[in-house]
């Protein structure tokens, strides 16, 4: 589908366009400027620059084609090596992989994915917000909101790769920035959101600029005194290990896991390790988790995207669960701990579809127990 770069502009919209292009200082060349522009003016997500295919923009969930004419990877790496910072550019000289954030004076800030595809340069730019957002902005249910009021232990945010992740992550941290006099430490890659200073004191440290690697920054975070460490996603068993045992000498720490539902986001922490010392994670893990949120986005009736989540505040069963490895069991600890705000993704999905949110058939897709959805949804309607 073809996305036209001129159609349903409010008439505001040049009048942006005029101004950011009389901004000075741009640190990229005029094409690639362009395309970030109108990244920022069609209010798209993601652009992406492959050989062989037009650019391309993802706007409300929906890929459409940029336009423009078909680029080659020399083109590509032309176009996006030189707006890289110099670590960025030293890294992909040596792997040809690189993740960084781009500031663009007048714009806006984006994380640059530079990457190869068949042996030749392609790039994945995602629009990073202005602000951060509040949680009810979020569409969550209001108990997520519980796990900002946490006062230590490690909690995960589980979901597929775009599902939110780091946007739910910011909006805690702003939560607690909010209300709380707290010492915060992020440790990101690249940074997403850049928080102020309300009520809390944040310190945000960027693996490539501040850090060489994320185990080295979580190491020194512990030595500056903080109340709340933010992982922005566990990535290797090293950042898992010193995590969890910040999380059990009394820090909150905060981080993000790529799975799917509460099951497996515990599994993954466990599984990273050598089998040998599986078992002992394990039971470090029953002690120092505090809660396990997971989420994906769903298509909204009036356009754009939802999310849908499931909520587990970890209790004595939890616990049971994760020492004996018995993780298919988590699932029935959610009903026994509905006081502590957990809640189930089927739960959420029938609130969703009640609402008017999402269409019934877009639930029944993504439901993670369709059975337990469908008895949910019979319920209510024998009730209505």
């Amino acid at each position: 589908m073809s996305y036209h770069r001129g159609m349903d502009r409010p008439d505001d919209l040049d009048r942006l366009v005029g101004e950011l292009e009389a901004r000075p200082g741009r640190p990229v060349s005029d094409s690639l400027f362009q395309m970030l522009r109108d990244m920022v003016v069609q209010k798209a997500s993601d652009l992406f620059l492959v050989a062989g295919v037009q650019p391309s923009i993802r706007v409300a969930g929906e890929l459409h084609s940029w336009g423009g004419s078909l680029l080659d990877g020399s083109e590509i790496e032309e176009l996006v090596y030189p707006a890289l910072p110099p670590h960025a550019q030293q890294r992909w000289r040596m792997a040809h992989l690189v993740d960084c954030a781009l500031r663009v004076p007048g714009v806006g800030r984006f994380r640059i994915n530079l990457h190869r595809e068949r042996g030749r340069a392609a790039a994945a730019i995602r629009a990073l917000p202005t602000r951060v957002p509040g949680l009810q902005e979020l569409h969550l249910p209001a108990s997520v909101a519980n796990l900002a009021r946490l006062p230590r232990g490690l909690v995960l945010i589980g979901g597929p790769a775009g599902s939110g992740k780091s946007t739910t992550l910011a909006a805690l941290i702003h939560e607690i920035n909010q209300k709380e006099a707290r010492h915060i430490v992020t440790i990101e890659d690249p940074i997403e959101y850049e928080h102020s200073h309300i009520h809390s004191v944040i310190e945000q440290v960027e693996v490539g600029t501040d850090a060489p690697d994320f185990p080295t920054a979580l190491r020194a975070a512990l030595r500056q005194a903080p109340d709340v460490i933010v992982v922005g996603e566990m990535r290797d068993p090293e950042t898992m290990r010193i995590a969890v045992s910040a999380a059990e000498t009394g820090h909150l720490v905060l981080s993000t896991l790529h799975t799917i539902d509460v099951a497996s986001t515990v599994a993954r922490i466990a599984d990273s390790f050598p089998i040998e010392r599986q078992n002992a994670v394990r039971q470090e893990l029953a002690i120092a988790l505090s809660a396990v949120l997971t989420q994906m986005l769903l298509p909204r009736k009036t356009g754009g995207r939802i999310p849908a989540a499931e909520l587990l505040m970890i209790g004595y069963g939890a616990r049971h669960h994760i020492r004996r490895n018995a993780l298919q069991h988590l699932h029935q600890e959610i009903p026994l701990t509905k006081k502590s705000g957990s809640f189930t993704l089927e739960e959420t999905l029938v609130s969703l579809i009640q609402n008017g949110q999402i269409e019934r058939e877009d639930a029944l897709v993504c439901a993670i127990h369709p059975d337990d959805l469908d008895i949910l949804l019979k319920s209510t309607s024998a009730r209505g």
